[in-house]
């Protein structure tokens, strides 16, 4: 692990950067048209009036931001507040040096001081390295419940 790498809160400024790795983890996941996003979207979401998510980075003197976690606090019916991990993304060529481990660690940090009784996250189920590492950590990876979605268009066209 190359010890020039600090983890942080995040910050507007930190927002185009953020954004280049979403696109990125975009490309990654085989979806690169699908980043409908934007950074204005971010400013207003994440440091408007009301703002809906948080996230840490991982920067480096040499590189800038070379990972982030993004998070934000949602609700159980059964269990009350907790934090959902949307994404943990590191830049492709700093991958294994532990800095998805760094930033994971800052995120169960945040979900303790939050005094969240759950925290919950997506792992794709063709991503090995992810998977082997929520394993490693003793995750609980359910196979039980099935993701259900609409998109913005969907939503629009719902007729119920």
């Amino acid at each position: 692990m190359n010890n020039a790498i600090i983890v942080r809160k995040g910050t507007s400024a930190d927002l185009p950067q953020v954004h280049a790795l979403i696109v990125e983890l975009a490309i990654y996941e085989k979806a690169p048209n699908e980043v409908t996003n934007t950074v204005e979207d971010m400013q207003q979401d994440g440091f408007g009036e009301r703002p809906i998510f948080e996230f840490h980075v991982a920067e480096s003197a040499q590189d800038g931001i070379v990972g982030i976690a993004l998070y934000y606090t949602a609700y159980s019916t059964w269990k009350g507040k907790m934090l959902f991990l949307e994404d943990i993304v590191v830049t492709e060529r700093l991958r294994r040096q532990g800095i998805g481990r760094l930033l994971f660690r800052e995120v169960v940090a945040a979900a303790r001081a939050g005094h969240y009784k759950r925290m919950k996250w997506q792992v794709l189920d063709w991503n090995e390295p992810a998977i082997n590492f929520y394993r490693s950590i003793g995750a609980n990876l359910d196979g039980e419940w099935i993701n259900c979605n609409f998109s913005e268009q969907e939503l629009a066209q719902l007729a119920l």
